[in-house]
């Protein structure tokens, strides 16, 4: 899938460079699949199916000349879940061009992100039967309200789900319902709410990476059942008719308390791994002082930075000791932790158990 940022763009002529494409597709052993517009944005997607990136530039290059801003490697079946199509939609305008089919399909999507605790930590300390019987209930709220409110669901594990939505009304009355409807058991489960907003393609090698990257990333903040939206969800919302306070476990997120997750996501995820990343580097990194650091890392998510790397390192703990072929040392290491000692000290603290327990345990 590629980007073409083109400021001023019509649906008509995306049509008609679309049709350009696939008059000489076969000159370049690519199949171009379909597109999405944004008429406002001046944002077109394009669904290719080819042997490599530079075949999709050469091809867009020679039928119409408008080479991509950034192309991906995607998988069909993905794409098919966040945006519910992988050829041209059935509505169309009627033109005067034998075939030429117009249409303006953006692809904004709005995201939501489900998660409860991690399955095997709820196995170890709940048992495996009550585990089974609550992951049921969320599942199965979860699935429903999705059915209802007209969700997509993109990917489910044991501990969550990723859902994609056209309408922000629609998502934000989903996570509602699903908040309601999980309040008895939201204490056991441990269940987040994140949602964000964004397109396929954007700084990230995967589809809607940035947008999904930073929606699980409101759900490691917040209390359980909360659910947690972003700003541009928040400005979306208000656009769409909607204002007021929704209910008290509810937190929209300011837009400066967005720009500076997201340098703190980016700050963590560059220097989690490092043993010798401490809080002058923490400072450094972000540009703000000890003082401020503090304040506003302890304002958006409740944490110190101190503690907020140290929770980051144990989350990626657990995703590295569920690999194969691993031990409490290489993972000690690995998630910048300065000794086994104090990684067990800090893993059994915060969950409950020794990392040795979690890794002999089986899904």
């Amino acid at each position: 899938m590629d980007l073409h940022t083109l400021p001023g763009v019509t649906a008509k002529e995306v049509a008609e460079a679309h049709q350009q494409d696939v008059s000489i597709q076969d000159r370049f052993f690519c199949r171009a699949m379909t597109y999405w517009i944004d008429e406002g944005q001046g944002s077109v997607f394009c669904l290719i199916e080819a042997p490599d990136k530079e075949s999709v530039r050469r091809m867009h290059e020679h039928s119409h000349g408008l080479v991509p801003n950034e192309i991906i490697e995607v998988k069909v079946d993905v794409v098919n879940a966040f945006l519910g199509r992988i050829k041209d939609p059935d509505k169309v305008e009627e033109t005067s061009t034998p075939d030429l089919k117009v249409f303006n399909d953006p692809a904004f999507r709005i995201l939501m992100v489900a998660k409860a605790k991690d399955a095997r930590l709820l196995r170890l300390t709940l048992g495996i039967n009550l585990t089974q019987e609550l992951l049921l209930v969320h599942n199965t709220i979860v699935r429903d309200q999705l059915k209802i409110h007209d969700g997509r669901e993109v990917e489910m594990r044991e501990e969550g789900f990723v859902a994609s939505f056209r309408s922000v009304a629609s998502a934000i009355a989903c996570s509602l319902e699903i908040q309601q409807k999980m309040s008895l058991v939201a204490g056991q489960v441990g269940l987040h709410i994140g949602i964000h907003a964004g397109v396929p393609v954007n700084k990230s090698e995967e589809l809607f990476g940035e947008a999904l990257k930073f929606a699980n990333y409101l759900c490691s903040i917040g209390n359980d059942n909360q659910i947690i939206m972003s700003s541009s969800v928040r400005k979306l919302y208000k656009e769409d008719a909607h204002t007021g306070t929704i209910n008290q476990n509810i937190r929209w997120l300011s837009h400066s308390e967005e720009s500076f997750l997201e340098g703190l996501i980016e700050t963590l995820e560059n220097h989690w791994q490092d043993p010798q990343f401490g809080i002058t580097d923490f400072c450094e990194a972000m540009s703000m002082s000890k003082p401020q650091l503090y304040r506003k890392s302890v304002g958006a998510t409740g944490m110190s930075p101190n503690t907020l790397l140290r929770e980051y390192r144990l989350h990626r703990s657990l995703d590295l000791l569920r690999s194969e072929d691993r031990n409490v040392s290489q993972t000690t290491f690995d998630t910048g932790f300065s000794s086994p000692s104090y990684f067990t000290k800090c893993f059994q603290k915060r969950f409950g158990l020794q990392p040795m327990a979690y890794l002999k345990a089986r899904t």
